[in-house]
């Protein structure tokens, strides 16, 4: 069962994918008319799931789940990440590779290998305050208010020391 984004429960689980490029506006049209065809049908034994999307910065693609009503399972699971392989085959986009870093260089989202960003962060290309995209938050509410964060309140502060 789709429902707007905004309508989930902040403890609704998340699934944050990055893609390795931004999407034009018309990919973003038909990934938006895919996603609601998915989580239309998306199901957990045979019962829907009350699920919604957010997508950020033309790159960054939410799946929201509010778990209260049906919780996923490995199977519901799996068949989320069939589809987001079969958009990543379709558009020619990496979105599962979790060994990459996004950041903010003003209003521009830059995109660079961990190894990369490393390198930056030893050569102070990246500092403390340079905003990063936490994509291990869990749920709605983590992905509201910890999603986007100075690097020094992230994950990515073990490599500014």
């Amino acid at each position: 069962m789709l429902v707007p984004f905004e309508n989930l429960p902040d403890s609704a689980r998340v699934w944050v994918y990055q893609a390795n490029r931004s999407f034009t506006q018309e990919e973003l049209e038909e990934i938006k008319a895919r996603l609601d065809e998915f989580l239309t049908q998306w199901t957990v034994h045979g019962s829907g799931l009350k699920a919604g999307y957010d997508i950020k910065y033309k790159r960054f693609i939410t799946i929201g789940l509010d778990q209260q009503v049906n919780p996923a399972s490995g199977c519901s699971i799996d068949a989320s990440v069939a589809f987001i392989q079969q958009l990543e085959k379709d558009y020619n986009v990496d979105l599962l590779d979790k060994m990459n870093v996004s950041y903010k260089q003003g209003e521009f989202v830059a995109y660079k290998t961990l190894i990369d960003f490393r390198k930056m962060a030893k050569n102070k290309s990246v500092s403390p305050n340079t905003i990063v995209f936490n994509n291990l938050v869990n749920n709605k509410e983590e992905y509201l208010n910890n999603w986007e964060v100075p690097a020094s309140e992230s994950w990515h502060n073990r490599f500014l020391k």
